[in-house]
C-alpha cells in the first residue's frame, strides 16, 4: 500500500494535475454544464406529462384536450432538446475564456458553423403514403440534441482554435479608436469568422460530393459509435469509474476530469431513453448520466452516504462524532467534500480500498439489476444531482419503485464495503484522542 500511495503521489498526480488543468477537456465540461439547467427544465416536463398516478392522464385530457401531451412536451423540444445546440456556444465560449479572447463572438462563431454542418432538412411521411420525403429548409430538431453533440464538440473546439491563431497573428479588420467598443469587436470577428464559415462549408461540399448524407453522419460513425460502446458497456463503465475514484483518491476532481470525457455519451444515451419513454418504448440504454448520478453516486463520489450514517450511528472518536454531524445533510445532498477532505479519504491507505471498491460493485450490481428487469431504467428524466436518495431513484425511473428499492440495496452495499475500514480509522482516532488527554493531564 505503501507503493501504490508513492506512485499516487509522485507519478500520477502531477500527470492528473496537468490533465485537470487542460483548457481543453475543461471548456468541454464547462460548456456541457451549460446546458444542464434547461435539461433539468425540461425533464420537470417529461415527468408532468408521465406521472405514474391512475387517472392522471384521463384527467389532464378532460381539462386540457386530447393533444395536452404534445402540449405539454413543447417545453422538452425547446430545452432537452436543444443539448447539441446548447453545447456548441458553450464549449467554445468557456474556450475563448481560457484563452482571454473575446468569448461571445467565440460562440457565435461556433453556433453558426454547426448549423452549416447541420443539413436543413427532415423526412416526412404523409399519410398513407409508404416513403417518406425530404423538407427542406427545416432544422432538424433530432440534429440539435444529442445526436449532433459530437459534431458540436468538434466543431466548437475546431472554432475557437481557429478564432484564436487568427487574433494572435493580428488578421483582423481594426476600427479608429472613436468607433464604439461593440461594432470594433463585431469587424475584429469578421475574418476570424468567415475562415471558419469557409472550411465548414467546404468540408460539407466534399462530404455530400462523395454521396454522405452530412458531416454528422461521419462523426457518429468514426467517433460516435466506438466511444458509445466504451461508455455502453459494462467493462467501459467500470474502468471511467475506475479512473473517477483514482483521481479522487489523489486529491483531484475525478467526477469533472473523466466526466468532460464521458457525459457526452452518458448525456447521449439518457436522451435516446427520453424518446423511448415518451414514446412508450422499451428503453434502450442503462448507462445514462442518471444512472451514476442517482444510484452510484449516493451520497457524492465513492457511495459515502453510508460512511457518512456510520460516522453519526456508531463512532466512538469525537472527530468521527463531529465530521458525521457536519456531513449528513450535505451527504444527503449528494455533496460529500467535507468527508473526502475531512476524513480524510484522499492519500488514506486505508479508506481508499472501499472508496475505491464501492462504486464498481454497486455498477455492477445495478446493471444487472436493470438488465434482467428487476429494476427499471432510467427513463431519461434529467433529475439534479443533488436529489435526495430514494426521491431520486424513483423520479429518475419515471416513477417506479424499483428505482427507490435499488438506491437502498447500494446503500446496504455501502454500509457492508464502508463498516470494517470505518471501524478500523475510528479506533485509531479514539486512540489519538486518549493518548492526547493523557498527554495533556501529565
Amino acid at each position: 500500500m505503501n507503493k501504490f500511495l508513492a506512485f499516487l503521489e509522485e507519478k500520477f498526480m502531477p500527470f492528473a494535475a496537468k490533465l485537470a488543468a487542460q483548457r481543453h477537456l475543461g471548456a468541454l465540461k464547462d460548456g456541457i454544464i451549460l446546458a444542464m439547467p434547461m435539461i433539468i427544465i425540461g425533464s420537470v416536463f417529461l415527468i408532468l406529462g408521465y406521472l405514474p398516478i391512475p387517472g392522471y392522464a384521463d384527467f389532464m385530457a378532460r381539462v386540457f384536450g386530447d393533444a395536452w401531451l404534445t402540449k405539454i412536451s413543447y417545453p422538452v423540444d425547446a430545452t432537452f432538446n436543444m443539448m447539441g445546440l446548447i453545447a456548441a456556444f458553450g464549449i467554445a465560449y468557456r474556450l475563448a475564456e481560457r484563452y482571454s479572447l473575446d468569448a461571445i463572438t467565440a460562440g457565435v462563431i461556433s453556433l453558426c458553423a454547426f448549423l452549416l454542418a447541420t443539413p436543413f432538412n427532415v423526412p416526412f411521411l404523409a399519410e398513407g403514403a409508404t416513403e417518406s420525403v425530404a423538407v427542406t429548409g427545416a432544422i432538424p430538431v433530432a440534429m440539435m440534441g444529442s445526436k449532433g453533440l459530437f459534431v458540436a464538440i468538434l466543431i466548437a473546439l475546431f472554432s475557437t482554435e481557429v478564432y484564436r491563431f487568427i487574433i494572435n497573428k493580428n488578421m483582423v479588420i481594426k476600427m479608429p479608436d472613436g468607433v464604439p467598443p461593440a461594432v470594433s469587436k463585431s469587424f475584429v470577428a469578421l475574418i476570424p469568422g468567415f475562415i471558419v464559415i469557409a472550411i465548414i462549408w467546404v468540408i460539407r461540399l466534399v462530404v455530400e460530393y462523395f454521396g454522405i448524407n452530412s458531416i454528422h453522419d461521419i462523426v457518429t460513425l468514426v467517433l460516435g459509435k466506438p466511444l458509445g460502446l466504451l461508455g455502453g458497456s459494462l467493462i467501459g463503465s467500470i474502468i471511467a469509474y475506475g479512473l473517477v475514484m483514482l483521481l479522487w483518491s489523489a486529491g483531484l476532481h475525478g467526477t469533472n476530469i473523466v466526466g468532460g470525457v464521458m457525459n457526452p455519451i452518458w448525456l447521449s444515451n439518457t436522451d435516446a431513453n427520453k424518446a423511448a419513454f415518451q414514446a412508450g418504448k422499451e428503453l434502450p440504454e442503462i448507462f445514462t448520466a442518471q444512472f451514476f448520478e442517482v444510484f452510484i453516486n449516493i451520497g457524492g463520489s465513492g457511495a459515502t452516504f453510508a460512511f457518512v450514517l456510520m460516522m453519526v450511528l456508531f463512532a466512538r472518536s469525537r472527530q468521527m462524532k463531529d465530521l458525521g454531524r457536519l456531513s449528513i445533510g450535505p451527504g444527503a445532498f449528494m455533496i460529500n467534500e467535507p468527508v473526502i477532505f475531512g476524513t480524510p479519504v484522499v492519500m488514506n491507505p486505508l479508506l481508499i480500498i472501499p472508496f475505491f471498491l464501492t462504486p464498481i460493485i454497486t455498477i455492477t450490481v445495478t446493471y444487472y439489476a436493470m438488465k434482467l428487469g428487476f429494476v427499471a431504467k432510467p427513463a431519461g428524466i434529467a433529475i439534479p444531482w443533488t436529489t435526495p436518495p430514494l426521491i431520486g431513484g424513483y423520479l429518475a425511473t419515471g416513477g417506479k419503485l424499483s428505482g427507490a428499492i435499488m438506491q437502498l440495496v447500494n446503500i446496504g452495499i455501502a454500509f457492508v464495503l464502508y463498516f470494517p475500514f470505518f471501524r478500523t480509522w475510528d479506533k485509531q482516532k479514539l486512540a489519538e484522542e486518549k493518548g492526547t488527554e493523557i498527554t495533556k493531564v501529565s
